[in-house]
């Protein structure tokens, strides 16, 4: 006796096909003003000189994370430029900064408002442990019929991918804030707005800073990923060396990438820490 299959498969396969046949003048403008965003932001970080870049990446991380990570910066970033790969390098952070701010602008409203009603907490978890558990490479598939081959595909993608731990660091964070600091601000008489602005968003601030360290990593993961669809950046040269059996080429954009990663985490994970301390 055999089972019929369910056509699940097919059921998505033609959500997707009356989407996009449907809507396509959403995903189009969508698509122009991502893939606009992302040349001006590579063309402007393009023209600036690499040391002079190099230099202002390690004033920031002075400033934000200390000395040690300076002098990384500037040694790490210096070596990327001597290796020829400055160019996917900007690329590679345009499309990070571009995809973490996405995730984040919703991310943090969807996390705010699942740790304040109950209802939104219940219909967004499932979603979260879906998209957390899904394969990486999944989320490219849809991308493609919508946005097509290219940078803006990758940033639909990597939003996907990097959002959840926004939304539940958010959650918790706001969760965490003691129910004494809330008895208090409601016997003062603040309203819902005030009571989120002035207590649980600054307390929960180290908790929501330690999610957007994390959307960056998975940003920068993903991203690297999204070389298969046409990212560009440091994930095209992975690809290319794995595609042109060149160890040492992957080896050189790897390390690339781990250095940003780097930079990246040491950076986000000092202003969580300054924010705790406060």
């Amino acid at each position: 006796m055999t089972i019929p299959k369910l056509p699940l498969g097919e059921a998505i396969e033609a959500a997707i096909d009356f989407l996009t046949e449907n809507f396509s003048f959403i995903t189009k403008a969508v698509s122009n003003v991502v893939e606009n965003a992302n040349e001006v932001l590579v063309e402007n970080l393009e023209k600036i000189p690499p040391m002079v870049l190099i230099l202002l990446i390690a004033l920031l991380a002075w400033r934000l994370a200390g000395r040690r990570i300076a002098l990384f910066s500037v040694a790490g970033l210096a070596l990327i430029w001597n290796l020829g790969l400055w160019g996917a390098t900007m690329a590679t952070i345009s499309l990070v900064i571009a995809a973490t701010l996405v995730a984040i602008s919703l991310g943090i409203p969807i996390g705010i408002a699942s740790a304040l009603f109950p209802l939104v907490n219940r219909i967004v978890l499932p979603i979260l442990d879906l998209m957390q558990t899904m394969p990486a490479f999944v989320y490219l598939i849809p991308a493609i019929p919508f946005f097509g081959l290219g940078p803006v595909s990758a940033v639909f993608s990597t939003v996907i991918f990097a959002m959840p731990p926004a939304i539940r660091l958010t959650d918790l964070g706001i969760r965490q804030v003691p129910k004494e600091l809330i008895e208090a601000a409601d016997a003062f008489g603040s309203s819902r707005l005030q009571k989120l602005l002035k207590v649980q968003l600054p307390l929960a601030r180290p908790t929501i800073m330690a999610g957007v360290n994390q959307t960056i990593m998975l940003s920068l993961s993903m991203v690297v990923i999204a070389a298969m669809i046409g990212a560009g950046g440091l994930g095209s040269e992975v690809w290319k060396a794995i595609q042109r059996f060149k160890p040492g080429m992957g080896f050189e954009a790897g390390l690339a990438v781990v250095i940003i990663a780097i930079i990246f985490d040491r950076i986000t994970q000092k202003i969580t820490h300054q924010g705790k301390t406060h």
